[in-house]
C-alpha cells in the first residue's frame, strides 16, 4: 500500500498521491491518528471544513493473514472533542489494501445540502452525485447501490444520522453478505463523513492483485502458525465461535460486573433470558447462522445471523456489548426486542453502546419505564430515524441526553458513554476508561482477559493493586494491534502464547522485508498513543479529563458493594512510560 487517495470536498476533486515519508510503514490506527495529528487543527469544530475523516487498511489487510480485515476511521470526534480511532470488520478493509490505498482522506466540506458518493475502482477515483440516496437508511443506501455497482465490491455508506451529524452516527461497512452490519461506531464519525457531504463510498478491487509480499514462504509459516494459535486458544477457539461475543453475558453477571438500569447493579436477574447460550439456542432454531466469519479470512469466526419469528432475517446476531447497552442496561429481557433494535441503529446509522446508554439515562429520567422494549423500539424508529428535537437528542449520546432530561447519574467518560463492564466491580477496566485518549472504550485497553477470563494472567478485579499497569500494558498492545489490521479478539491467545506473539511481526516482517521484533511492536503502540494524548491536550483535555463520574466513587455497587477507588495520582500515572 504505497498510495493515498485526497478527496477535496469543497471542489469536489479527488487526487491520488504517493504515501507522504512522514506516514511511510503505518497502517490502521497509527496512521489514522497520525494524520489527524499532523492535519486537522485541535481546536477546530469536528464539523466544520478542517476536520478531516481518515480511512484506512492496517498493515497486514488484503493479505492471507488471519482476522485482519478491520478497517480504521479516524477523524477530530463529534462526540468527545478528541483525537478517535474506530474500527470495523467487514470487506472494504481488504479491497483498499487491494487497491494499494494505504488511506483516504477527505477534507474540506461540500456546499450545503450536497451529496456525493465516492467510487474507488482499480486506476480509478470519482465522485458521483448520490441526491437520489438522502435520508436513505444503510439497508436502502446498500440496495439501490447494489443495482448498479453488483454485490461484490464492498459499501462504506452512512444513515440518516450520519446525514443528520448526530454525535453517535456509524460509519457502516457492508459484511460478506452485503449487508451494512459491521460499523465503525464509537465517537460519532458517521457525523463527520455526513458533514463532508459524502454518502457512501463504493470499493471495487475486480482486477487489483494481491499486495505483494517480500518473503512468500516466510510469510505463510508465520500465518499458518497464527491460524493454528487463534484455533487452540479457548476462547477463540470454542468459546467465541460457539456463542459469539454474547457468550459474556452470563460470565460478566456473574462477576458482579453486569451494569444493570443506568449502572444502578451489578447483576440482572433476567441474564440468562439475554445470554449468549439462550441466543445460539434462538439463533438454530429458527435457521439462522451460529458461527459466521464478518470478513473473509476469520478464523474465530464469532458473528451469527439472526432470524425473527418467521425465520426471515432481520439482523446479524446481536454483539454482546449491543444486548448489554440494550438489554440489562434498560431493563429490557427480550432478545427480539433487542435484535429489533440491533437492526434499527445499522439501518439508521447508530453506535449500539451510545444509544444503549442514552436510553438507560432517559429510563433514569422517567420518561421512559426501564424494561420498555416496545418504547425503546418506538423512540428509535420514529424520533431518532425522522431527526426530530427528541430523537436529535437522544442521537447526540448519552452526555446530551442526561442533560436535557436533568439526570446527574450519566456514566461518560470524555462525553462517550461506558460500555459494558461496571469498574467498581472490575477496576482494570475503570482504569482504561477514565485514561483511553478515545473517551470510555473498553476495546482500548480491555483489562477484562486478565481481570475476569484468566488470560494473560489474572488480576483481583475487586483490588487496586496491578490495575494500572495492565490497563498501561494493554493500551499499548491494542494501539499496535490497531494498526496491522487485525481483530483484537486476537490478544487472547498473543497474551498466553509466545508463538502467537512472534507470528504477528513475523508476518510484517516477511510482507515489506522488514526486521522487527517485540520491542518494535511496543514502540509502535507507545507513539501511537502518545500522538492521541498530544492532540488531545492541544485540543484542551487536561489530567482532570481522565477520571471517572463522580458516582463511581461514592455509590457502592452490589452485589460487592464496593466503589471505584484507584487514586488520581494513578490514573495520571498510566502513561509514564
Amino acid at each position: 500500500m504505497d498510495k493515498i487517495l485526497r478527496v477535496n470536498m469543497s471542489s469536489q476533486s479527488v487526487k491520488l498521491e504517493s504515501i507522504p515519508a512522514e506516514y511511510v510503514g503505518l497502517g490502521g490506527r497509527a496512521l489514522t491518528s497520525k494524520i489527524v495529528a499532523l492535519e486537522v487543527p485541535p481546536l477546530c469544530h469536528p464539523l466544520g471544513p478542517e476536520n478531516k475523516l481518515v480511512i484506512a487498511p492496517g498493515l497486514l489487510s488484503g493479505t492471507t493473514a488471519p482476522c485482519s480485515g478491520r478497517l480504521s476511521v479516524g477523524a477530530k470526534s463529534p462526540l468527545t472533542g478528541g483525537i478517535k480511532e474506530s474500527n470495523a470488520g467487514g470487506t472494504a478493509a481488504q479491497k483498499l489494501a487491494r487497491l494499494s490505498i494505504a488511506a483516504i482522506v477527505i477534507e474540506g466540506q461540500a456546499p450545503p445540502h450536497a451529496l456525493w458518493n465516492l467510487l474507488i475502482a482499480k486506476n480509478k477515483a470519482e465522485l458521483l452525485p448520490a441526491k437520489n440516496l438522502r435520508k436513505k437508511g444503510n439497508y436502502k443506501t446498500i440496495e439501490i447501490l447494489s443495482k448498479e455497482y453488483g454485490e461484490k465490491v464492498s459499501y462504506i455508506t452512512i444513515g440518516p444520522a450520519g446525514e443528520c451529524l448526530l454525535s453517535a452516527a456509524s460509519v457502516a461497512v457492508t459484511d460478506l453478505e452485503n449487508r451494512p452490519t459491521r460499523h465503525a461506531g464509537r465517537g460519532g464519525l458517521g457525523a463527520v463523513m455526513g458533514s463532508k457531504g459524502v454518502k457512501a463510498i463504493i470499493v471495487d478491487d475486480r482486477g487489483a492483485p494481491a499486495p505483494a509480499i517480500k518473503n512468500v514462504e516466510a510469510f505463510r509459516q508465520a500465518a499458518k502458525t497464527f491460524a493454528d494459535a487463534l484455533r487452540r486458544h479457548p476462547i477463540t477457539g470454542t468459546g467465541l465461535p460457539t456463542y459469539g461475543t454474547n457468550i459474556l453475558t452470563n460470565v460478566i453477571n456473574e462477576s458482579g460486573g453486569l451494569p444493570t438500569r443506568n449502572f444502578s447493579a451489578g447483576q440482572f436477574e433476567d441474564a440468562s433470558r439475554v445470554s449468549g447460550e439462550f441466543q445460539r439456542e434462538i439463533i438454530l432454531a429458527r435457521g439462522g447462522v451460529a458461527t459466521h466469519a464478518c470478513h473473509r479470512g476469520c478464523v474465530i469466526r464469532c458473528s451469527r445471523i439472526y432470524m425473527d419469528k418467521n425465520k426471515k432475517y432481520l439482523t446479524k446476531g446481536p454483539e454482546y456489548e449491543t444486548v448489554w447497552a440494550n438489554g440489562p442496561n434498560c431493563g429490557i429481557n427480550d432478545l427480539d426486542v433487542i435484535a429489533r433494535l440491533d437492526r434499527l441503529y445499522d439501518d439508521i446509522g447508530l453506535d449500539s453502546i451510545e444509544m444503549g446508554a442514552a436510553l438507560g439515562v432517559l429510563m433514569q429520567s422517567g420518561f421512559l419505564r426501564f424494561g420498555d422494549g416496545k418504547g425503546a423500539i418506538k423512540l428509535m424508529r420514529d424520533e431518532v430515524g425522522k431527526g426530530t428535537p427528541l430523537g436529535r437528542t437522544l442521537g447526540s449520546g448519552a452526555a446530551v441526553t442526561g442533560q436535557v432530561f436533568g439526570v446527574a447519574h450519566v456514566p461518560v467518560v470524555k462525553r462517550q458513554a461506558l460500555p459494558a463492564y461496571d469498574p467498581r466491580a472490575i477496576k482494570g477496566i475503570g482504569v482504561t476508561y477514565a485514561t483511553s485518549p478515545m473517551g470510555a472504550d473498553h476495546t482500548a485497553g480491555y483489562s477484562i482477559t486478565a481481570n475476569v477470563l484468566g488470560a494473560g494472567g489474572r488480576v483481583d478485579p475487586l483490588r487496586v493493586e496491578g490495575q494500572v499497569e495492565l490497563s498501561r500494558n494493554l493500551q499499548i498492545a491494542t494501539a499496535a494491534i490497531d494498526s496491522t489490521g487485525l481483530c483484537l479478539f486476537v490478544a487472547f491467545p498473543v497474551l498466553d502464547d509466545p508463538a502467537a506473539f512472534q507470528a504477528i511481526y513475523q508476518m510484517i516482517n516477511a510482507q515489506y522485508g522488514l526486521s522487527l521484533g517485540p520491542d518494535n511492536i511496543t514502540s509502535l503502540g507507545k507513539a501511537v498513543l502518545n500522538l492521541e494524548r498530544d492532540f488531545n491536550k492541544r485540543a484542551g483535555f487536561a489530567p482532570e479529563d481522565d477520571r471517572l463520574p463522580m458516582f463511581f466513587e461514592t455509590e457502592p455497587l452490589p452485589p460487592h458493594n464496593l466503589v471505584f477507588n484507584v487514586a488520581a495520582r494513578d490514573l495520571d500515572s498510566v502513561f509514564n512510560f
